[in-house]
């Protein structure tokens, strides 16, 4: 993932350097602020590719000596059932509605969309303890 890293960082300069240029030269809020989203996003992606290479290494993809058999086994931990999307999606639904029609709602929503991602965040975080990677 070094190479894809390299690549949204990159454009995450770009992105950054554009923002700062549109935003001095034409003082455009709207358009800076687009902007300036596009830049996070990308170091974002950038960020995660980057973390990703340094905790797993290379992968066989990377790599000009690889076979196709290098890459077989199970690629990552698919969870069977979970209930927090389903929270998450509630949660996230009473907070756009809330916005409608009062805070009370906007603030419920919030608790629950919120409690429906820390959920999905940590409902593995234990798994991989007693496993040597």
């Amino acid at each position: 993932m070094k190479v894809e890293a390299l690549l949204f960082g990159g454009v995450a300069v770009f992105f950054g350097g554009s923002a700062a240029l549109y935003g001095f030269w034409s003082a455009d809020p709207a358009g800076t602020a687009a902007l300036v989203v596009a830049f996070a996003m990308a170091a974002l992606v950038s960020f995660f590719c980057a973390m990703h290479y340094r905790r797993k290494g290379r992968r066989p993809q990377d790599r000009t000596d690889a076979e196709v058999a290098d890459n077989t086994g199970p690629l990552e931990f698919f969870p069977a059932q979970s209930p927090w999307p389903v929270i998450t999606a509630l949660g996230f639904a009473v907070a756009c509605t809330g916005v409608v029609y009062g805070l009370w709602l906007f603030l419920i929503g919030v608790g629950v969309l919120a409690r429906g991602v820390l959920g999905m965040t940590f409902q593995y975080a234990a798994r991989g303890a007693d496993q040597e990677e």
